[in-house]
């Protein structure tokens, strides 16, 4: 018996990096498994989990594509236990006074209008069942400055905050919400990191005390004990796992 065992899960953004890894390692602790990614690679990620899991394709930037997500755990499997609002994008890299007003639409529409959206109805279906844990993907840059990422910051810091309200909105009725806040971690969004799954061991490494990358599987198990009963007193936290980026 697993830690999720008999939990139905919903990820999005899982197609690659920390989406999929936390597929494959929540549908291995015994959870059914909702992927759901707009890239197309949902379907490879549930075909790879087999029969506990089921693919959507949708934007998670769209209420009626998130209600979809969150109807499949129902309609496949029951119900709905685990809500990992991990599907997001850094958007263009730039001083603020280059950015135009399509990236930022863009950048919050992906990285927090989508977790609002997912606890809108997350947590609507969760409260039918009897509760549930919510996971929401911030970042170290939710933390902390990071340059030329004035955009992308904002709108990782709102999930943060988005986070610790809705935590407290939700405490007493079975429902515990945290967020996760990955540093530097090897994933699609790094260039290279298709075509090299694991990270170099020479060159460029991250600033962090730890002096790496962080890999999608470390990432997985952060959001694996969020998501289990392992944390049944955690709810409100964000938590960085970022090899001690934010701790100097």
């Amino acid at each position: 018996m697993g830690r999720l065992a008999g939990k139905v899960a919903v990820i999005t953004g899982a197609g690659s990096g920390i989406g999929r890894a936390s597929a494959e390692l929540f549908a291995q602790e015994g959870a059914k498994v909702v992927c759901a990614d707009i890239s197309g690679e949902e379907k490879d990620a549930a075909a790879a989990i087999g029969a506990a899991a089921a693919a959507v394709h949708a934007d998670v930037s769209v209420s009626a594509d998130v209600q979809r997500i969150i109807a499949a755990a129902e309609d496949n499997f029951g119900r709905l236990d685990i809500l990992f609002n991990n599907a997001g994008f850094g958007g263009p890299k730039k001083l603020i006074t280059e950015q135009t007003e399509e990236d930022y639409d863009r950048v919050l529409a992906v990285n927090l209008k989508s977790v609002f959206l997912g606890m809108k109805y997350g947590i609507t279906a969760m409260l039918r069942t009897g509760g549930g844990s919510v996971i929401n993907t911030s970042s170290a840059a939710g933390l902390v400055g990071w340059e030329k990422n004035a955009i992308y910051g904002a709108s990782k810091g709102g999930v943060i905050q988005m986070t610790k309200a809705a935590a407290l909105d939700f405490a007493q009725q079975g429902i515990r919400i945290n967020a996760l806040c990955p540093g530097m971690t090897w994933t699609g969004l790094v260039p290279g990191s298709r075509e090299n799954p694991l990270p170099p061991t020479e060159g460029y490494r991250p600033p962090a005390p730890m002096a790496r990358w962080g890999l999608s599987s470390e990432l997985a198990t952060a959001a694996l004990f969020l998501a289990c009963d392992d944390s049944s007193f955690v709810t409100g936290i964000a938590l960085p796992v970022d090899g001690g980026y934010v701790c100097p």
